[in-house]
């Protein structure tokens, strides 16, 4: 019986977008044929071996308005004329185009949103992009006939607003093997801390952390791998700040080799704010590839964050918010050697159930039906 197709659409850095390709992954296991169109960007990573077939495509614009225009009218007319028997959109910035076609072409639309989208600091300043992509999502969400997305929190939002069934995939990792490389040589002897994630942007602590190592000992070391708006501003502060020696900023890797470096740090910062409402019912992916790489977790109290810090034992929330605190709470935390090691052991229990390979259940039975 020949594969039901599925084209899985996605505005975002494909190589790095760990949840769009653990899910193209496991369709594809499935037995579903996943064809994946994503956006080639400047600065993007080659394309990894997957076991699904994907794609980019180049746009013109790099940003603004424009940038969604041309990518969602390329993406209508590549769907318009695909041999495909579903949709998959990813986020609200794909939901136009794959709605359209869905009901043009008669065919059935899954959608995953990643986030509460109306709700993120780079639309809080913006009140008319704002209100635009509300509207938008006001007209479509509720027609929609499969929705999911990946936190209890973001899931009572959405159905507070439509009332439409949704159901909960969370951002858990793929366990990893362990680390094919010795633990880097600037990172010896030292208590390193790690922030990774591509959204280093406004409201994630990324500023503040650097500021932390102000007040931390020569021992502690800072280290960021990603991206983000803030990369270059973080950059200019570290030299401003005399920090280059204590702080190492390595660009966005692939998912394969940044399961290399985060089993070397000693603690994870996921320091999200307060300042939106996706923040707040926001689960982030750091959090899961910390635990699953086997480092305690320090964190924002953000509800959906807590609940798991404390549920598993797996690190602790800060009390503060301040850079000059924050090192202070860090600073006690790791310096207790035998509550650290209790937290460490804790990590390796909650490695055995917040896995990829038991959340991957709930997508199986979304997807079996339509088989």
């Amino acid at each position: 019986m020949k594969s039901k197709r599925i084209t899985v659409s996605v505005i975002s850095e494909v190589t790095t977008d760990q949840r769009v390709i653990r899910i193209c992954t496991t369709l594809q296991e499935m037995g579903f044929d996943v064809r994946l169109i994503g956006r080639a960007f400047g600065n993007s990573l080659p394309l990894g071996d997957y076991t699904f077939h994907a794609q980019r495509m180049r746009c013109y614009f790099k940003k603004g308005v424009l940038q969604y225009a041309e990518f969602n009218l390329r993406l209508f007319f590549k769907l318009l004329f695909c041999k495909t028997d579903y949709l998959l959109a990813n986020d609200l910035d794909t939901l136009a185009p794959s709605y359209m076609i869905a009901k043009l072409r008669k065919k059935f639309l899954f959608y995953d949103t990643h986030e509460y989208f109306t709700g993120v600091p780079e639309l809080a300043g913006s009140p008319a992009k704002k209100r635009f992509w509300k509207r938008l999502e006001d007209a479509i969400f509720p027609r929609l006939p499969i929705v999911y997305t990946v936190s209890d929190a973001v899931k009572a939002k959405y159905q507070a607003s439509y009332g439409t069934p949704i159901s909960v995939v969370r951002n858990l990792p793929v366990p990893p093997p362990p680390s094919s490389i010795a633990r880097p040589v600037a990172w010896v002897g030292k208590k390193v801390l790690l922030m990774q994630g591509m959204g280093i942007n406004h409201g994630r602590g990324g500023l503040e952390s650097l500021e932390m190592m102000q007040y931390l000992p020569d021992d502690y070391y800072l280290v960021y791998i990603g991206g983000g708006l803030l990369w270059e501003q973080i950059r200019q502060k570290r030299a401003e700040w005399g920090l280059e020696n204590r702080v190492e900023m390595i660009h966005k890797l692939p998912p394969d080799q940044l399961k290399n470096y985060t089993p070397h740090a000693n603690l994870g910062l996921s320091l999200d704010g307060f300042t939106d409402e996706n923040f707040l019912v926001s689960l982030p992916n750091k959090l899961f590839d910390y635990i699953l790489a086997g480092i305690p977790v320090a964190a924002t109290p953000l509800p959906e964050v807590k609940r798991i810090i404390e549920q598993y034992g797996v690190g602790f929330c800060l009390n503060n918010r301040t850079p000059k605190e924050m090192a202070a709470e860090i600073a006690r935390f790791l310096e207790d050697v035998e509550n650290v090691q209790q937290v460490k052991m804790n990590v390796l229990k909650a490695q055995k159930v917040l896995n990829w390979n038991q959340e991957k259940q709930v997508l199986i039975k979304i997807y079996e039906p339509y088989l």
